[in-house]
């Protein structure tokens, strides 16, 4: 794979597939990771006085003009961000207008071009589409890994017929993402919350095979302690995942993983009742209680392991990390990590969105070497699975 952090391309015309699909509450921008991520490469770019042009995707508008998902709104945020004094804009993929925008602009300008997905040919990779969008250009970037699980014209397509490299965040992200997966420091833990043991079954089975231990959280637990017989109340269980999670288990014993699962827990009626909130031994949960977040005990068990580790990967919340107070023990891993990781040496690195709010929360984000924002790239690649965008750059020999 090509990567642009060994090559010096000059003035050239650049077209770089970037991630803005950033969230956004009552029209504002509530977090601007991924506009961050962009600023290395564009700068590298700039600075070599090559005409570029981004292009992103943005909602889910099934290939047809939606004013509600035009990118339009993020033109003054990505001037400000990107410390651009001028940010051109394109409506229209149709190729005399892309050339028409390329003669207008100056060497080291930047044009963003409107939501890719407005065009059918994107999310279908068509051939044509693919083709038709590379043909203005000498050379393709992407720098975009959060959306290189997607086969789609932008992600793969076009790498058939552009010299195509990989952006500096995009060649990061895969760089620290090997070195926990593939040559962490041992011991290694991995620290794997979220609801649904369906979603992630995959990772479960690969980190197994990696990490000397595993902490297994969020509603995804309730399922592997009703497997091994402990009684849940009314939480939310996978019950068709139990022989699943039974599977994992024995995995983790034949890899000599050790398996933390809770052993205390914080309860209620329901995500709501916070005025009946209790904490229960997991041997004595009642049956009318639904398991919420892990009590003190096992946040204790969890900050023992993680200060006895030099390697943690940490991915999804601990508990209904939305409704507080179920949000407590995501945080106080999250302290305990920005606490102790520097003077213990631990290298850390996490992904997903509750993860990243809680450590954001937790003002904890120095503590951590990376912080992933790929969302689904993320989980594929903990899978063991290479994304279609990087083995599309893989194959690229133009």
């Amino acid at each position: 794979m090509k990567e642009l952090q060994n090559y010096e391309i000059k003035e050239r015309n650049v077209i770089v597939r970037v991630d803005l699909n950033v969230p956004v509450f009552q029209g504002k921008i509530i977090d601007y990771s991924r506009i961050n991520l962009i600023l290395p490469t564009l700068e590298k770019l700039k600075k070599n006085k090559n005409k570029v042009f981004l292009i992103a995707h943005y909602g889910r508008p099934e290939g047809e003009y939606n004013k509600k998902y035009s990118l339009e709104f993020l033109l003054n945020e990505l001037r400000l961000v990107l410390n651009l004094d001028n940010l051109h804009f394109l409506e229209s993929y149709k190729e005399d207008h892309i050339k028409i925008k390329i003669k207008e602009m100056k060497f080291g300008d930047v044009c963003l071009l409107e939501n890719i997905r407005f065009n059918l040919g994107e999310e279908k990779n068509d051939l044509n589409f693919s083709k038709t969008l590379a043909s203005c250009f000498d050379i393709y970037i992407n720098d975009a890994f959060s959306a290189s699980h997607r086969n789609h014209s932008s992600i793969t397509g076009i790498t058939e017929h552009l010299p195509s490299y990989a952006g500096l965040s995009f060649s990061k992200e895969i760089n620290k993402l090997d070195k926990f997966l593939e040559n962490s420091i041992k011991p290694n833990l991995a620290i794997i919350g979220g609801s649904k043991i369906s979603t992630k079954i995959n990772v479960l089975e690969n980190l197994v095979e990696i990490f000397d231990s595993m902490i297994i959280g969020g509603a995804m637990a309730n399922t592997f302690l009703l497997s091994n017989n402990y009684n849940v109340g009314s939480s939310l269980v996978e019950k068709e995942c139990i022989d699943i999670s039974r599977k994992i288990q024995k995995k983790a014993k034949i890899k000599k993983c050790k398996i933390l699962l809770p052993i205390d827990v914080v309860c209620s009626t329901s995500f709501e009742d916070q005025n009946n909130v209790k904490t229960y031994d997991i041997k004595a949960v009642p049956k009318d209680q639904m398991i919420l977040d892990i009590g003190m005990q096992t946040t204790k068990l969890i900050s023992d392991e993680i200060l006895k580790s030099k390697s943690v990967l940490w991915n999804g919340p601990l508990g209904a990390f939305e409704y507080i107070p179920f949000d407590k023990s995501t945080i106080a891993i999250a302290d305990t990590i920005k606490e102790f990781s520097s003077n213990l040496q631990i290298d850390v690195l996490a992904g997903g969105g509750d993860t990243l709010a809680a450590i954001k929360k937790a003002n904890a984000g120095e503590a951590f070497e990376y912080l992933s924002t790929a969302g689904g790239a993320f989980l594929e690649w903990l899978e063991g699975n290479k994304s279609p965008g990087f083995k599309a750059l893989s194959k690229n020999n133009l």
